[in-house]
């Protein structure tokens, strides 16, 4: 073989390993750039912001190094949303929220990540946006956004084995968050509205509440 080939072959990056394989520490730090450079183009300029060349070139990758890590900007953008996410969880295991039920202890959690995304609507549109185009080719990354939120809700509700009510009130909680989410976002929902509608769906995980119960 020759040198230069030699050369080019040790300089190229390592291509991520299978999915659902361990990453190494340098195509992790590698993710982590493109996922950071990603969220700070969203919280620019929205969805439309997210060029994969663009992406490419802020997180110092190569462009077709960043279609082996995510074929699609859809791709990026849910994992973007995953790892928002995961900070979020990291936030609220050392800060749980405050409340006498778990039905309080949800919507206070709820309106925290709110909150979050409301400080960079842009970023939230994006991702928001992602997860409703997304297709069939995106379904990993859709399910590893809705396994993280509902971690998150069960760690506030206090549940390592949740029944299977508790489990089908988690989902309502959770299409209620995401629907009140894209109503702010359109302008057809104010915070006040979303806080209310956010714990009126929490309600339904309390069984102490006569309104659950119904």
């Amino acid at each position: 073989m020759p040198a230069q080939a030699k050369t080019a072959r040790a300089a190229a990056p390592s291509p991520p390993p299978p999915s659902g394989a361990p990453l190494t520490a340098r195509q992790e730090a590698r993710r982590r750039r493109i996922l950071r450079a990603s969220a700070r183009l969203a919280g620019r300029g929205g969805y439309e912001a997210v060029q994969m060349r663009a992406v490419a070139e802020s997180s110092r990758v190569a462009l077709g190094t960043l279609y082996r890590y995510f074929p699609s900007k859809v791709h990026l953008l849910v994992a973007v949303m995953q790892d928002q996410l995961a900070e979020l969880h990291a936030t609220l295991r050392r800060r749980p929220p405050a409340g006498d039920t778990p039905a309080e202890r949800v919507a206070e959690t709820l309106m925290r990540a709110f909150r979050a995304l409301q400080r960079e609507p842009r970023l939230a549109e994006a991702m928001v946006r992602a997860l409703t185009f997304a297709d069939r080719s995106v379904s990993p990354e859709v399910e590893q956004v809705s396994r993280q939120t509902t971690a998150i809700v069960l760690d506030a509700m206090g549940l390592d084995d949740p029944a299977p009510r508790q489990l089908a009130a988690v989902r309502v909680v959770e299409h209620t968050w995401h629907s009140a989410l894209i109503a702010w976002l359109s302008g057809r929902a104010s915070i006040a509205q979303v806080r209310t509608d956010i714990e009126t769906a929490c309600r339904l995980i309390d069984p102490a509440d006569p309104a659950a119960r119904a």
